[in-house]
């Protein structure tokens, strides 16, 4: 193309290349292509380079073609950026390619980045289409501890935004590993919050799994009893038990793509984690001074026992145990009794 516009001359051609082509001495793409600028408007922009006050009939003979296509090649060369408009001082001229180039890359990139936003779109009604062809697609019935864990492991690693957990025994795999596991999400920078039961947290093993698993970035939270063991990843993939919870050969989970069930286990999820009790704080710190008669207390609320069972064991009516109780909440900052019990049992009050 350099010698055809220096010396006006087209290039050589040899007839036997010609006539019997070579498919492995093709000449690589242009990387103009990805900027959607074509082979001609390539050359046609050398030429504007190289001579750009030539106009267009002299690029026209330049290239030895009509006027007419030249000036359709500077339309397209006009629209990407990589010529200036005519004005008051002349004709059409080229941007400086180091401005104009840069300028098409960005372009290209923001319409890439564009089009990548409407992805998430797009497979919403992807999946909605496969469901509505065959509605069986959206469950998977996964049978065993092995391949459970198997495809627990694959829903984490396919984590990209966030993972939603209730959590509460048994536990059909090692805490060992699921902390390794976890722990690389939230590496990957993956938002985890986990609601535990309270027997998640009965043995100083699992209250330490939870624990560490904070102490790596989770959100966790503890209600009294979660409604089932579950996970949700991304909010379009659920996994959940099928059958009983009971660790061995015959456990199955079930696994729900994306749809209506998905969002309403999501929102399951939701409702249940404003109503759960932060855990916060420091294990190991320093308890608060505590009358004989508060520690009493703690514990009782601590098992979740009612309040007249709990003013007769202390000995109490009803009105004082419930100033007292509204005492203790207030410097705990408790919402309410479990609340209350939960964060005393987590300071080391119990």
């Amino acid at each position: 193309m350099n010698r055809c516009i220096d010396t006006l001359e087209p290039p050589e051609v040899d007839s036997r290349a010609a006539s019997a082509p070579d498919e492995t001495s093709a000449a690589p793409p242009s990387p103009w292509a990805a900027a959607g600028v074509s082979d001609f408007d390539e050359t046609l922009y050398h030429a504007i380079l190289h001579q750009p006050d030539a106009g267009v009939t002299g690029w026209a003979e330049l290239l030895r073609t009509s006027p007419s296509r030249i000036r359709r090649g500077c339309a397209r060369l006009l629209s990407l950026g990589l010529l200036q408009a005519p004005d008051s001082t002349g004709g059409l001229r080229p941007v400086d390619p180091r401005i104009a180039v840069r300028a098409l890359i960005r372009k290209r990139e923001t319409e890439s980045e564009l089009l990548a936003a409407t992805a998430e779109d797009l497979a919403k009604v992807y999946a909605a289409g496969l469901l509505r062809a065959e509605p069986s697609g959206l469950i998977e019935v996964v049978h065993g501890e092995g391949a459970n864990a198997a495809r627990l492991e694959e829903l984490y690693a396919r984590a990209e935004h966030d993972i939603c957990l209730f959590d509460s025994p048994p536990y059909l795999a090692p805490l060992t590993p699921q902390l390794d596991l976890q722990s690389e999400v939230l590496r990957r920078g993956v938002s985890y919050r986990t609601i535990y039961s309270v027997s998640s947290l009965e043995t100083p093993q699992l209250l330490a799994y939870a624990e560490g698993m904070v102490a790596l970035g989770e959100q966790a939270r503890v209600l009294p009893t979660v409604p089932m063991k579950l996970l949700v990843v991304d909010g379009r993939c659920a996994m959940l038990p099928l059958t009983s919870t009971d660790a061995g050969p015959g456990y199955c989970a079930v696994i729900v793509r994306h749809s209506a069930l998905t969002d309403a286990l999501r929102t399951l999820f939701e409702t249940l984690w404003q109503q759960a009790t932060p855990l916060s704080g420091v294990r190991d710190e320093s308890p608060e001074d505590l009358t004989e008669a508060d520690r009493d207390l703690v514990d009782l609320l601590a098992v979740g026992m009612k309040d007249a069972a709990i003013a007769r064991h202390l000995g109490i009516s009803l009105r004082t145990l419930r100033r007292r109780v509204s005492a203790l909440q207030r410097r705990l900052g408790a919402r309410g009794r479990f609340q209350a019990g939960a964060r005393a049992a987590h300071r080391g009050w119990t």
